[in-house]
């Protein structure tokens, strides 16, 4: 199966896009790449071993919190996709436009 690596986690797995892992679930496959990729694994899993909060992955585009988390099965030809939550919003901004208001 494939696993597609966002750009900002890149660095920390040789600067690939993907990586082809063999696996039968999710918790698996995410495993087979941080045994390849050590460094990817401080910012998928917390100290617990626990999927960070912010770290959201999809089996062929569903989110697997919706379907069995970690221990949802794979097939060979089965894309799992990394998206890392991104912060910010209107009270984000850095400049002074807002004391002025």
């Amino acid at each position: 199966m494939k696993i597609h690596i966002p750009t900002p986690l890149r660095q920390y797995a040789g600067k690939k896009a993907s990586i082809d892992v063999q696996a039968d679930n999710v918790g698996q496959a995410l495993s087979a790449l941080t045994a390849t990729y050590p460094d990817l694994r401080r910012h998928l899993y917390t100290d617990e071993g626990k999927l960070r909060a912010f770290v959201n992955v999809y089996l062929n585009d569903e989110d697997i919190r919706y379907l069995h988390k970690e221990s949802t099965p794979v097939k060979e030809n089965d894309s799992l996709s990394i998206v890392p939550s991104i912060a910010g919003g209107a009270g984000a901004c850095c400049c002074s436009c807002r004391m002025n208001a």
